[in-house]
């Protein structure tokens, strides 16, 4: 599975608290910090519409990045950001280093395939349900997946798919807090709906009579 990545450039952020951080963001500029490994924290400002672009892709949130700050590059993962509750405004981006000898846990979406050839639908015309969106995994960062596979070819009304159906690329290990293999996706049938073999009925519960 390819693994994506992307570019980020940053500079080092002198200025803080929160009057700085508003005079940031009204100047098109994005607050926030780099921290993990042996290094210090570091502050740091980014143009606001490139991140605010890059957020809107699946795999900049799941894959390894390379940040540029000030003119020196180093790899690390989104961790969090916060936007604008009604704005389309980014308010800050936290990133963590990445230690390509150490594994990292972090969530990595689920891709869904098979659904409309499955037994659930086909045969059965039932609704599918994705219980879960993503899935939390550890790995060494080179083997960090873009997304996960799920294929719902076999999926049936009675049978859901669970997190033990799921091929994983080689390094890559789940992390299920204690759960015991949970479900990814299951079909149930669309209520109401009635079978094309079955009498109509007529008012008052008797069969209708053809005319």
């Amino acid at each position: 599975m390819k693994i994506s990545t992307s570019h980020v450039v940053a500079n080092r952020r002198e200025t803080q608290g929160t009057s700085a951080s508003r005079r940031l963001r009204r100047s098109g500029k994005v607050p926030g910090i780099v921290y993990g490994s042996a290094a210090q924290p570091i502050s740091i400002e980014m143009n606001h519409n490139p991140i605010l672009l890059a957020l809107k892709v699946e795999a900049f949130h799941s894959s390894i990045l390379n940040l540029e700050l000030d003119g020196k590059s180093e790899q690390v993962l989104l961790r969090d950001f916060q936007m604008h509750p009604f704005r389309a405004q980014v308010l800050h981006v936290d990133f963590q280093r990445v230690d390509a000898n150490s594994k990292l846990h972090t969530r990595v979406p689920l891709h869904f395939i098979g659904q409309e050839n499955s037994p659930a639908v086909k045969l059965e015309g039932a609704m599918v349900s994705h219980v879960l969106n993503d899935l939390e995994v550890s790995c060494l960062p080179q083997d960090l997946p873009e997304f996960l596979e799920v294929n719902l070819s076999n999926l049936t009304t009675a049978h859901p798919v669970h997190v033990s159906d799921i091929q994983l690329p080689a390094g890559v290990v789940l992390i299920t807090h204690g759960q015991d293999n949970p479900v990814v996706a299951t079909a149930s049938k669309v209520g109401g709906a009635s079978s094309s073999t079955d009498d109509a009925a007529a008012p008052g519960g008797e069969a209708a009579k053809p005319v």
